[in-house]
């Protein structure tokens, strides 16, 4: 699981066996998991965030969209 990106306590990172899939990253913190697509940045599920945090991960995606596809 290749860390591409922190940003506070938020660790951006992918599988390597997703390749079957549209470009998406998964944020981790504390155990807690979520997973957006890329293109378009949309999110798809998570475990253990709230809404409000969600919403601030989705930001952060787009905010850093370019290098994570890049990725």
């Amino acid at each position: 699981m290749p860390a591409v990106l922190h940003v506070g306590p938020y660790r951006f990172f992918f599988y390597s066996g997703d390749r079957d899939e549209s470009p998406h990253f998964h944020v981790e913190r504390e155990g807690n998991t979520a997973k957006f697509w890329l293109k378009p940045v949309r999110y798809e599920k998570s475990t253990g965030f709230n809404r409000k945090e969600i919403l601030s991960l989705e930001r952060l995606v787009a905010e850093h969209q370019e290098k994570l596809i890049r990725s």
